[in-house]
C-alpha cells in the first residue's frame, strides 16, 4: 500500500500532525506546571518532526531527531514508574498508562525515522514522500548503525501498525464514551472541551502513525 503517492493523503496527514502539534504547543504555553509544559512541548515537537518526515525535510538532522525522541520516550517512562509522592509526574493508574502510551509514541516516531535511516538523494513526488519508496530515494547510512539495521524490518513495522491501529480504536471509543457518560456532563465546559480535544487528537495521531508504519511493512 503506497498511500503517500497520493497528494491528498500526504496533505491530510500533514494537516493532522501540524494541527496536533499546534494544539500541544498552545497547551504548553497555557500550562503553569513545568512538567506539563515539557510534556506538551515534546508532543508538539514529535508531531512537527513526523510532518517533516512526510516531506523528507531536514534529513541531515536524522540522528539528532532520533536522539531527542528517544530521550523523550525515556522521560515518559521515568514519569510512568515514578514513586507516588512525585505528584508533578504521572499520578494514578490512568496517568501512568497515559505516560506509557506517550513513551510508545515517542519511541515509535524515533523508530520510524530510523527506518527511513538515510539522507535524501532522489526526487520527492509532488504529493510528498512515498514511504515504501523512501528506502530507494535516500543514500545509505553508515554501516552498522541502528538506522541501517532497522531499514529492513517489515515485521517491526507490522507490529507497530497493529499497536497504533489498536490505540486509535481505543481513543475513538474513549471519545465516544466521553460524549455519552453522565459524569462528563458535570464537568466544566472548558474541561470537557480539553478532554474531547485530547482524545480526538490522540486518535487521529495514532491513526496517522499506523498508516505510516503500514507503508513500511
Amino acid at each position: 500500500m503506497r498511500v503517500f503517492n497520493i497528494p491528498a493523503i500526504t496533505w491530510a496527514l500533514t494537516a493532522i500532525l501540524l494541527l496536533s502539534g499546534s494544539y500541544h504547543f498552545l497547551q504548553a504555553t497555557k500550562s503553569h506546571q513545568r512538567t506539563d509544559q515539557i510534556n506538551k512541548s515534546l508532543h508538539a515537537l514529535m508531531n512537527v518532526l513526523m510532518a517533516a518526515m512526510l516531506w523528507n525535510l531536514v534529513p541531515s538532522t536524522m540522528l539528532a531527531q532520533i536522539a531527542v525522541l528517544t530521550g523523550a520516550a525515556l522521560w515518559f517512562v521515568i514519569q510512568a514508574v515514578a514513586r507516588p509522592e512525585f505528584k508533578t509526574l504521572c499520578a494514578g493508574s490512568q496517568g501512568r498508562l497515559k505516560c506509557l502510551y506517550h513513551s510508545l509514541s515517542m519511541a515509535g516516531a524515533a523508530v520510524m525515522i530510523a527506518m527511513m535511516g538515510k539522507s535524501t538523494t532522489g526526487h520527492v513526488p509532488a504529493g510528498g514522500m512515498s514511504l515504501p519508496n523512501a528506502h530507494h530515494s535516500m543514500a545509505a547510512a553508515a554501516p552498522g548503525t541502528a538506522a541501517a539495521s532497522l531499514d529492513h524490518s517489515p515485521g517491526l513495522a507490522i507490529l507497530l501498525t497493529v499497536l497504533f491501529g489498536a490505540a486509535s480504536v481505543v481513543f475513538f471509543l474513549l471519545l465516544a464514551r466521553f460524549r455519552l457518560t453522565k459524569t462528563a456532563l458535570r464537568d466544566s465546559a472548558a474541561s470537557r472541551r480539553s478532554v474531547r480535544g485530547e482524545h480526538g487528537l490522540e486518535a487521529l495521531g495514532a491513526s496517522a502513525m499506523a498508516m505510516m508504519f503500514a507503508t513500511m511493512s
